[in-house]
């Protein structure tokens, strides 16, 4: 099924008379795994018009990377044609190659080389002659602000910067058409800013066709045309404006306080006819559907307040319309173990001047703050602030070089393996047994957690049905979806039922109605007592936490509550702005400033 939006599909289709960069006509792609097909792609049509950005999104698993290795031409369909500015892809292979650039999700960079010696080996790759290279490189890492690390090797680059590398090799030779799949899953917001620099740049410059898999829907909102994609097939198509106009009129925010705003958004979301709830600071934001009845739902939530559309609210819309899954109301509850103590005043994690270092580089400087029971955490930061160094500290994974910490009362640098049983940890990445089963996993980190007998038995069967894992109970841990392997690894570190959580990077790459789900988890969980600890590099998770720090180079830059770090990230031209827009004044600017407890 293709809706909305189809009316404008023609016309874009044959804009200005130009042969179209990418058409798909009647696409099937299915895959064999232990002798069940899968069908990835199922009679998939759409044309895109040259010089255009489209993004490409959707549910994981609903055939993106799929999609992008077929037009890239590295794998053929089952049926229909695939032509890249009119070179079948079977039939013209060279001719595809000549004119693309493919960076998939995890590009090859040789991470034994230095960032000048992969720039030359993928300019060998793409032909690019000695002559022109010196002033495209400096182009380049002069817009992905790489310039001053041209001799370091490319294993030693933080996320966002291995991601810039990977995209500016991509372009090297200045393709005509460039398929990116999610380039941003996993960077932070000012290194994403730089990766879209780069894009707009090539687009702008150099007249480039880009499509672009991605799990930011405001990414997908700065393109010409979005595809969504579900079950391998395309949904809807249109212009951003166009799907937001889908849900014009059905939009509203009320105002919550500080205090209640978490309360709010669980009652809000439990009202029929209510799609969807966002927090946003002192505002919570609800798409209804057509049938909702706005008296009631006023007089339940307070004054609903008409507020205009974003293509977010269109596309959470039409994927829960469209979605098999239960509803999130309906959904079971994460259940824990309430601890006895006043969650309101009990300080659970303690971090005093706490430093790391790795021979004469300091990863984490004199960092403090701390965090009580119930609460949901968060520790951001760009790629390489120390985020992940200070969580695997908390988490007994490695040694303070200095400071005190202590976690459930208990010192950290004197008896981590003691802590480790009362905390559950995600870490950034799938980080279980690829090579077992879901329910082998299941039972090793059962057993790994002091599990047994009857015990371990109600916490597996807990675990199958709380995170849906029946479907995949005896498929192997390396080919589930995305989503499923969240899912997985959320199960895994909630099998013990522990007193703290230590989430790192636990949705990226997720798809939204998978992280409004996380979230969900979440809020449940610090409603009994349980307390978490996150880093992301969505900015608008951050509003789910109570509050939060911000690190630069090492060091704690800003830390309050959402509200406080929106205030010092202001600007004068800004009364209000986005978490995003005050994180990245924050970390530009590297304030020392710190407010809150």
């Amino acid at each position: 099924m293709n809706t909305v939006l189809d009316q404008t599909s023609a016309q874009y289709a044959t804009t200005a008379h130009q042969t179209p960069a990418i058409e798909f006509a009647g696409v099937c792609k299915g895959f064999t795994v232990r002798k069940k097909i899968t069908e990835a792609l199922r009679e998939l049509s759409f044309t895109m018009s040259s010089g255009q950005v489209v993004a490409l999104i959707g549910p994981d698993g609903a055939g993106k990377t799929t999609l992008m290795r077929l037009a890239a031409g590295l794998l053929h369909p089952e049926q229909g044609t695939i032509r890249i500015f009119g070179a079948d892809t079977v039939l013209d292979p060279d001719g595809v190659r000549s004119t693309i650039g493919y960076m998939p999700q995890r590009f090859g960079l040789y991470e034994d080389l230095t960032v000048e010696q992969n720039l030359n080996l993928y300019a060998d790759l793409q032909g690019v002659m000695p002559r022109d290279r010196a002033k495209r490189f400096a182009t380049l890492l002069a817009m992905g602000g790489l310039t001053p690390f041209t001799s370091r090797l490319a294993g030693r680059l933080s996320g966002g910067m291995k991601q810039k590398l990977g995209l500016i090799c991509t372009l090297l030779r200045t393709p005509k058409l460039l398929l990116l799949d999610e380039p941003t899953v996993g960077v932070d917001p000012v290194s994403r800013q730089e990766l879209w620099a780069i894009i707009d740049h090539a687009t702008r410059e150099d007249g480039m066709s880009v499509l672009m898999s991605t799990a930011y829907l405001d990414e997908a909102e700065r393109c010409d045309r979005v595809l969504i994609l579900h079950e391998g097939q395309l949904l809807a198509q249109g212009t951003p404006t166009e799907f937001a106009s889908r849900v014009q009129g059905r939009v509203y925010t009320i105002d919550v306080s500080d205090e209640d705003r978490k309360q709010a958004q669980r009652l809000a979301s439990c009202q029929p006819g209510v799609v969807d709830t966002l927090l946003r600071g002192t505002r919570l934001r609800l798409v209804l559907d057509q049938n909702a009845d706005r008296s009631t739902l006023s007089a339940q939530l307070g004054s609903l307040i008409h507020s205009p559309p974003r293509f977010e609210d269109s596309f959470i819309d039409l994927l829960k319309t469209k979605s098999q899954s239960p509803q999130e109301n309906t959904r079971p509850q994460v259940q824990q173990t309430p601890p006895a103590s006043d969650q309101s005043t009990e300080e659970v994690i303690r971090v005093d001047e706490i430093c790391k270092t790795f021979g004469t580089f300091k990863a984490v400087d004199r960092v403090s703050f701390r965090v009580r029971r119930g609460e949901v955490f968060g520790l951001l930061g760009a790629n390489g602030a120390g985020k992940t160094t200070c969580f695997r500290m908390l988490c007994g994974l490695l040694p303070s070089t200095d400071g005190q910490m202590t976690v459930a009362g208990i010192n950290m640098r004197r008896a981590r393996s003691k802590a480790r049983a009362k905390i559950g940890y995600m870490s950034q990445g799938f980080a279980l047994y690829r090579e077992l089963t879901v329910a082998r996993n299941l039972s090793f980190f059962a057993g790994a957690y002091g599990l047994r007998g009857k015990r371990m038995k109600e916490r597996i069967t807990w675990a199958v049905n709380e995170f849906d894992l029946g479907p995949v109970l005896h498929a192997r841990s390396d080919r589930l979806s995305l989503g499923y392997k969240q899912r997985l690894a959320f199960a895994c570190s909630l099998m013990h039922q522990p007193e703290i959580l230590f989430l790192d990077e636990p949705t990226s790459g997720v798809d939204p109605l998978a992280r409004r789900e996380f979230w969900r988890r979440i809020d449940n969980l610090s409603s009994q007592g349980v307390t978490t600890l996150v880093t992301t590099h969505f900015m608008e998770e951050a509003e789910y936490c109570d509050h939060l720090v911000i690190m630069v180079s090492g060091r704690v830059a800003a830390a309050g509550t959402p509200d406080d770090i929106r205030l010092l990230g202001s600007r004068a031209s800004e009364q209000s702005p986005s978490m995003e827009e005050a994180f990245l004044t924050i970390v530009r600017n590297q304030s020392t400033h710190k407010v809150g407890p």
